[in-house]
């Protein structure tokens, strides 16, 4: 069962977000984390804090089940743009440059491996040799 976080108006470009989020993009959750935790640029903090809301709340969902044995892994995560604040900027002769002042959305869902049957049908394949005259 999924668990779902998300993170509204954080102070940064989308752009900057992004770069970290696909770092930890489909990785089990013990080595996101240890991504994160290492990672210099501006949003790693954030989405750190992030995930870790979003393992408590596969905790809440799945009372009774440890984290160990659910081997959780980064489904899905997306940055979507927030509001733009504009600003202006004094600029040459009398006039003004605008400033925009970004900020964005981060969605991130945590999800469990499910486990896989591996089953091994015999498959006969028919070949058929196609003459085009």
């Amino acid at each position: 069962m999924e668990a779902v976080a998300r993170l509204k108006n954080v102070p940064t470009s989308p752009r900057k977000m992004r770069m970290v989020a696909d770092m930890i993009r489909g990785q089990k959750v013990t080595k996101a984390l240890n991504i994160l935790k290492f990672e210099p640029r501006i949003g790693a903090k954030k989405l750190e804090k992030l995930l870790l809301s979003a393992i408590s709340n596969w905790e809440q969902k799945n009372v009774g089940r440890k984290i160990e044995e659910a081997d959780l892994y980064v489904k899905t995560i997306y940055v979507d743009g927030g509001t733009m604040l504009k600003r202006m900027r004094p600029a040459p002769q009398g006039r003004g440059y605008r400033v925009r002042k970004r900020s964005n959305h981060v969605t991130l869902i945590v999800d469990e491996v499910a486990t896989k049957l591996i089953v091994n049908p015999t498959v006969e394949t028919i070949t058929t040799n196609v003459n085009n005259d």
